[in-house]
């Protein structure tokens, strides 16, 4: 650090003595500008020093902020992430943007400004897709618990540890930053405990004094402090984004995903004909469902740092194309075209915008994605004759006579222990395998919990000598049923003993008090 010093003040020492010394010699009253050939170039070399001066200074800013982290202590309330490497690693996301301070000068009073709050995650890296969502307080309804049910909706073993979703809280509110992590914790434990979700938050210095915004494009004071704070939101998730994965895709906290998205989007991107794009659009709405590659996003949340007080986001991000695909010689047309060939448009959309109420207070946000389609609700099987009863009361038209035949799903009013849905077939069948899937796209909270699969052998000797002894193979359940499955993460599947062949009924029992109604949206009974 000291050399660095000397090194700037020799250059601006060595322009500032030639300068005067040559306007001694000429005589030169400092009131005419100068226009002597030598002067000239002595004025550029001085203009040359005070640039060069600049970037060793910006480099100093940032080798001093880089060694400040490394010694600030993370006092932060995380209770949920590994210690070691991974704080220290946090502690340096201010290293990914020296310039920080340029930007958002308020910084400079508080040095630890841009190390997160990391309130739950095991720091999870190396994943193939990264999904950021940033979520706020709402003064209506939240959806962010129904956006995180349709994103894990289908998500295969292999695809969960193949990614990581960051929920980025975008409050200084400490209680409710935790109210978001214990939502999350319980709603999703084993997402949570594997890595899989996490939660982070900005320190509470990161924002600066909104009351001082300009007010643009004929939005009023409290939306442009609100499109402002959302582009500091997007630059300080993508930050923090950049070394978890290869793929970033941005979403929003109300939103839904069709089935099979994160394959769609691997497969996508690896048949691409060229590596020459910036993004790719999964959906045609604003800023949601934008991919971009981790390594791009310092760049691109530098740019909207420059910018974050003047324009919205999406128009950001489009003023990024501008600067590095058009050629301001040529006509809008051209811009446009060469625009398109960075930004790459997926169709059907794989994200559809479903929340009414804005994160803007008293704004009601109507937006759909025309390119979406329609999302299955259930799946169609042909299932063999079966008698159908049920001890649970269901909503509307979904009986459980309809989702067994392939024409809708079940949805049953709050289960309490000992309900059950029953199908006895006519005659005795050998069913080879079952699946029983609960929820959907749409309500993927309403599982089958603590719920048994149960058959009903045709000959009372095989319970008796399968379940009764010494060395009990199966256990037993009331009126004569063998329990063989049950319900995990919503799903029950599985092949059916030959011992027990052929079966009279199957049976789904709940075996505790449920606070959640309960869809199937797929039956299938295999013969």
């Amino acid at each position: 650090m000291r050399l660095i010093h000397i090194k700037l003040g020799c250059i601006l020492a060595c322009a500032f003595l030639s300068l005067t010394w040559f306007t001694a010699h000429n005589g030169n009253d400092g009131d005419e500008p100068p226009n002597h050939p030598v002067m000239i170039q002595l004025y550029e070399r001085l203009l040359a020093a005070e640039f060069k001066g600049e970037l060793l200074s910006r480099e100093l800013s940032s080798v001093l902020t880089s060694l400040r982290n490394l010694t600030i202590p993370n006092n932060s309330s995380s209770t949920n992430i590994p210690e070691g490497p991974i704080k220290r690693n946090l502690s340096l996301l201010s290293s990914r943007l020296p310039n920080a301070h340029l930007y958002l000068p308020h910084l400079r009073d508080h040095p630890d400004s841009l190390i997160p709050n990391v309130v739950l995650g095991q720091g999870r890296t190396g994943v193939s897709l990264v999904l950021g969502i940033p979520t706020v307080k709402r003064q209506k309804q939240s959806y962010l618990v129904s956006t995180l049910n349709s994103l894990l909706y289908d998500l295969s073993p292999s695809e969960r540890n193949d990614t990581v979703i960051i929920i980025f809280v975008a409050e200084t509110d400490a209680e409710y930053v935790n109210s978001v992590a214990e939502l999350l914790e319980k709603n999703f434990p084993k997402d949570v405990h594997s890595g899989l979700l996490e939660v982070v938050s900005p320190s509470q210095y990161f924002y600066p004094n909104f009351s001082r915004l300009r007010e643009t494009f004929g939005d009023s004071k409290e939306r442009v402090k609100w499109r402002t704070k959302q582009n500091l939101d997007y630059s300080f998730l993508m930050l923090y984004a950049e070394e978890k994965g290869t793929y970033y895709v941005q979403l929003e906290d109300d939103i839904v995903a069709n089935p099979g998205y994160s394959q769609t989007m691997k497969t996508y991107v690896r048949k691409l004909a060229t590596d020459d794009w910036m993004f790719l659009e999964f959906s045609q709405l604003g800023f949601i469902g934008k991919m971009f590659r981790a390594s791009d996003l310092p760049m691109i949340a530098e740019f909207f740092l420059m910018f974050y007080k003047d324009k919205p986001i999406d128009w950001l991000l489009d003023h990024i194309l501008w600067v590095k695909a058009c050629n301001p010689e040529k006509d809008a047309k051209d811009c446009n075209l060469q625009k398109g060939l960075l930004k790459l448009r997926y169709k059907p959309s794989l994200f559809q915008h479903v929340g009414l109420h804005s994160s803007l207070p008293g704004k009601l946000q109507k937006l759909k994605d025309k390119d979406f389609g329609k999302v299955p609700l259930f799946t169609t099987h042909t299932n063999p004759p079966a008698e159908l009863s049920s001890s649970l009361k269901h909503y509307q038209q979904h009986t459980l006579e309809r989702a067994y035949n392939g024409q809708d799903f079940f949805w049953g009013l709050t289960p309490t222990a000992k309900d059950f849905l029953l199908l006895s077939f006519p005659q005795p069948h050998t069913v080879t395998r079952y699946l029983f899937r609960s929820g959907n796209i749409e309500n993927n909270g309403d599982h089958f919990y603590n719920t048994t699969v149960e058959v009903l052998p045709s000959d009372s000797s095989v319970r008796d000598r399968l379940v009764g002894g010494q060395s009990p193979q199966y256990k037993g359940s009331y009126g004569g049923f063998i329990v063989i499955g049950c319900f995990v993460d919503g799903v029950a599947e599985g092949q059916i003993d030959a011992q027990m062949q052929p079966i009279s009924a199957l049976r789904l029992l709940v075996q505790s008090d449920s606070d959640m109604w309960v869809l199937l949206s797929e039956i299938f009974i295999q013969l």
